[in-house]
């Protein structure tokens, strides 16, 4: 076996980990990233948020030839699609963007190993697999992911019972796909095969979809979704689901089961730390198998840190990468670290659907006084001259401060907007900062204007 030396060994190459190898890199240290897939880039690169958002765009681009053109006076007949032509595009997609990173290593010199890493001591790695070697480096990172987590008793089989891998891979639009989670995963799939023709049952055990974001903004967004076909069935908990014949069957306690043709298992996700030999150095994970870190994202074992889905906080590809370079900054620097306050959230389904900060339910459940400004786009120029007036941006700002606490957006280019309020929130501005800052005409960002008027109830255009 090979033996070699490092300043640094990043275990994973998702968007935490290549991104902290190529900062330390940067910051002149010797750096090993231990990868097990040939492809670099992550689960989020590779079979996540890329190839997710190539079908979304896709099938967006059918249905709005589809249904909406002819409301530009754009007459478009017999339109039709070819999923494998998506699939490729998708494909294609992925694999440049994996040959990027890979071009990314070679200019900043960093040494990759294709194989599983796993601790076997301090500053001791064991590449297991295709480069198999022997590494030692006085600092050890990991940031090995995530995986989608399971269900009693729902039964995957990679092709009638499966997860988000396999719903970006389908050879076929099923006739009726059941979606057991009501989250970013499987609205966002959901909404490639509703446009593409499947019919689409969702099934969520909570009172509403999209736990965790702000209530108003997911009732909103369930009723358009229901009103481009989408059907939600809430408050229900999944007892099981299988393969049945040519099809499946979801079973659901205290109501009759769903039979459908596939079935996505999308209950979140959980951290990729089994097996990496935490317990040589006496790593301390809680109750939820997530590894414990402090403010500079170092473990109980001295020398060994970890970000992103594999610690606390939001699964979320952007919070690892800041939490990498953070990370990094602090071993070589000494300082570094992530405003948790102001990390947004997107779903990329149509229309969009982002929030950055508090919610006006943790708001509440909190006792922070605060006043909310609302703006739809339905009032906005813009929004009129695209054909998309479907939404409203939400702002919630400090009662007595006004420092902003809180930005929701549904809406066209939601994704988009929300960076702006992020930023606002980084250097801890007000509404009124944003009411008094000047907005082009006409833009979909003059809503984010409006809404920071509306917190002092002057918003122009309503």
């Amino acid at each position: 076996m090979n033996t070699a030396t490092h300043d640094l060994i990043v275990i994973g190459a998702g968007p935490g980990g290549y991104v902290a190898a190529i900062r330390a890199a940067q910051l002149g240290l010797n750096v090993a990233c231990v990868e097990s897939e040939n492809a670099l880039g992550g689960t989020c690169l590779r079979v996540g948020c890329i190839p997710s958002k190539a079908l979304l765009e896709s099938s967006a681009r059918f249905a709005e030839a589809r249904d909406t053109l002819s409301k530009h006076g754009v007459n478009v007949t017999g339109v039709s699609f070819d999923l494998a032509g998506m699939m490729r595009r998708k494909e294609d997609i992925v694999n440049g963007l994996t040959h990027g990173v890979a071009g990314l290593f070679k200019k900043n010199g960093i040494t990759r190993y294709e194989g599983r890493g796993r601790i076997t001591g301090p500053q001791r790695v064991v590449v297991e697999g295709t480069d198999g070697a022997a590494l030692s480096a006085k600092h050890i990172l990991i940031a090995t992911g995530c995986a989608s987590a399971s269900l009693p008793n729902v039964e995957v089989d990679g092709l009638y019972v499966g997860t988000s891998t396999e719903a970006l891979a389908y050879d076929a639009v099923p006739g009726h796909l059941a979606v057991i989670g009501a989250g970013y995963i499987g609205l966002e799939l959901g909404s490639v095969w509703n446009r593409l023709g499947a019919k689409v049952t969702v099934l969520e055990y909570l009172d509403r979809i999209l736990p965790g974001m702000d209530g108003e903004l997911a009732a909103k967004a369930r009723k358009i979704f229901e009103k481009q076909g989408m059907t939600f069935r809430v408050g229900c908990r999944v007892t099981g689901a299988r393969k049945k014949g040519k099809g499946a069957v979801v079973e659901i306690d205290g109501a009759a089961p769903v039979t459908c043709d596939r079935v996505l298992l999308a209950v979140g996700r959980v951290p990729n730390t089994a097996d990496l030999g935490l317990e040589t150095v006496g790593i301390d994970t809680d109750s939820r198998g997530r590894i414990v870190v402090d403010e500079r994202f170092r473990t109980s074992a001295e020398g060994v840190y970890a970000i992103g889905d594999v610690i606390p906080g939001p699964m979320l590809a952007h919070k690892a990468e800041d939490e990498g370079v953070a990370c990094v900054e602090n071993i070589v620097k000494g300082y570094g670290e992530v405003n948790y306050n102001a990390i947004p959230g997107i779903v990329y389904t149509h229309p969009e659907i982002a929030s950055v900060g508090k919610t006006e339910e943790q708001l509440q459940q909190e006792g922070v006084p605060y006043r909310k400004g609302v703006f739809p786009y339905l009032a906005n120029g813009r929004a009129r001259c695209i054909g998309e007036t479907e939404g409203f941006v939400k702002m919630l700002a400090h009662a007595e401060t006004d420092r902003l606490l809180g930005v929701h957006i549904l809406g066209a280019h939601a994704g988009d907007l929300i960076a702006e309020a992020a930023v606002a929130m980084e250097f801890d501005a007000s509404s009124e900062d944003l009411a008094r800052s000047c907005h082009a005409h006409p833009t979909l960002a003059e809503i984010v204007k409006e809404a920071a008027l509306a917190v002092d109830e002057r918003a122009i255009h309503i």
